[in-house]
């Protein structure tokens, strides 16, 4: 019979796998009582030494995976991170931005202009006419610096907010459109340099300030200045992520508004998302009109949608009152002044039908959206005062621009392939139309056809290939083509625009 002390051994030499040794530990004379049941101990034993090892071998702690980035170790590091690798935090507070510069070609363009958000135009437009090399800002979106907050209230609460204004990185004014229109009041077509009307006004917040609650079960609910989620939802679904550059939804954010660009962001609303496992919802109310710095009298949005393996799908439904519509002068009037501007009103509706479906390295995407522009609820006999506090006299307020309901529809589809990790190419055509609305006759065509509320389109095709060298560094290069026809040509000094842009934009 084995001992106590002979039991321990033959465990602990088993313990460690070796059985070879505790066989040998085992002599014969040990055996000789019965050799039948030593034998079984022995075996007996080594099931349980094996069964004790693996269990020590399962109790070790799991492999660790690789350490963290040494964010500030260089510059060199810090670009190959990730905002949430290193995100610039302190105190519950989080500095972020982007900076998004390049240089391109207009075969059809108008000198830039510091002022406005897209700096040049990049889209055929009214002043756009030459042949011209232009410093090209914000190709790829805008430039912007923002300070986002998140702190923890308790029960699964957080306190949120967010301020954020996009700007200029040649000139380093805000971006300002009702400006970039001041600027060219007056001026000849032929002179003025890029402006159009937008929602971003030089405001300190001209992208969004707000404050609000976040809950994991509950949703997001924001107040303050939002963006609408049309800009939201089309951004989302647009191949080319609303490039400025690149596509049409991008460098005319009326079609982001449903119709109106002003639309496309609300100063005063409260703003809800909810989602549940593959399945959200979201709605839109602003309070307040144009005293509160908003582009209408009113306006509400809800937006309904689902995730289904790699489909994802999104309606969006929106209507605004009393919408703005800023534009300037060829010519003063006698007794405006400089800062004085044009509006025209509408009521808006509409909706858009969202796709997009991701296959391995590919991504297709396509969207609809149609807008419905009629004459105004409101009356300003006063006038008002616009975004960006410019002024707009009743007298320059046109009520009856959509005695007969004008319907905007634009569609788009295209794709993007990840060719590696670190080098994507897109491509995208889009197609906007418009009906008649115009009361008299409409004659001619191109930029001779009589009234630009004449039935007319646009069409336009994209590409554009893109590099990250670094995790926060793009390197772009990309070409737009774009032409309008009809009713959107009317009054236009050239039909068409290729604009082939290269540049390089910077997170952190």
């Amino acid at each position: 019979m084995l001992s106590a002390r002979q039991i321990e051994i033959v465990k602990a030499l088993t313990a460690h796998r070796s059985m070879a040794l505790a066989a040998k530990f085992l002599n014969v004379s040990q055996l000789s009582l019965t050799r039948r049941a030593g034998i079984s101990l022995l075996a007996t034993l080594g099931l349980v030494g094996l069964a004790q090892a693996a269990d020590v071998a399962t109790a070790q702690p799991p492999e660790q995976g690789p350490p963290p980035p040494n964010c500030w170790a260089s510059l060199r590091d810090f670009l190959n991170s990730t905002a949430l690798d290193c995100p610039l935090t302190y105190a519950g507070f989080t500095l972020y931005g982007t900076i998004d510069m390049g240089v391109g070609y207009q075969s059809n363009g108008a000198p830039f202009n510091g002022s406005y958000p897209d700096g040049v135009d990049y889209l055929i437009s009214k002043e756009s006419y030459g042949a011209k090399w232009l410093w090209s800002p914000n190709p790829t979106g805008q430039s912007q610096l923002g300070v986002s907050m998140s702190e923890p209230l308790g029960a699964g609460w957080r306190l949120i907010g967010d301020l954020e204004f996009g700007f200029d990185p040649y000139s380093l004014q805000l971006a300002n459109g009702p400006r970039s229109l001041v600027e060219n009041n007056g001026v000849p077509l032929a002179n003025q340099s890029a402006n159009s009307d937008s929602s971003r006004a030089g405001q300190i917040d001209n992208s969004q300030g707000f404050l609000g609650l976040s809950h994991a079960t509950f949703g997001d609910l924001k107040f303050g200045r939002v963006d609408s989620l049309t800009l939201d939802a089309v951004s989302a679904y647009d191949p080319m992520s609303a490039a400025y550059a690149f596509s049409v939804l991008g460098a005319s954010s009326a079609l982001r508004g449903f119709g109106l660009t002003e639309l496309a962001r609300s100063n005063t609303a409260f703003k809800y998302r909810w989602t549940n496992s593959n399945f959200r919802v979201a709605a839109l109310a602003q309070v307040g009109g144009y005293d509160q710095g908003n582009g209408s009298a009113g306006k509400l949005e809800a937006q309904i949608g689902a995730d289904f393996g790699g489909l994802s799908v999104d309606a969006v439904f929106s209507r605004a009152r009393d919408a703005v519509s800023l534009s300037n002068y060829t010519s003063l009037p006698s007794g405006d002044t400089q800062d004085d501007l044009k509006a025209t009103l509408s009521d808006n509706a509409g909706v858009s039908l969202l796709a997009k479906y991701a296959w391995g390295p590919i991504k297709l995407y396509g969207g609809l959206e149609s807008s419905r522009l009629s004459n105004p609820s409101g009356s300003y006999p006063n006038g008002f005062t616009s975004l960006g506090g410019y002024t707009v006299l009743g007298s320059a307020i046109t009520y009856d621009a959509y005695t007969i309901n004008k319907i905007l529809r634009v569609g788009w589809t295209g794709a993007k392939y990840s060719i590696t990790d670190q080098l994507e190419v897109r491509a995208a055509v889009y197609y906007e139309t418009q009906n008649d609305y115009y009361t008299g006759t409409c004659t001619g065509t191109g930029v001779n056809t009589s009234s630009d509320k004449c039935a007319g389109s646009l069409d336009a095709f994209s590409v554009m290939l893109d590099y990250r060298p670094r995790a926060r560094v793009d390197l772009y290069a990309g070409v737009m083509l774009s032409r309008v026809y009809g009713g959107l040509a009317s009054g236009y000094q050239a039909v068409s625009n290729v604009d082939p842009t290269v540049g390089l934009r910077v997170k952190f």
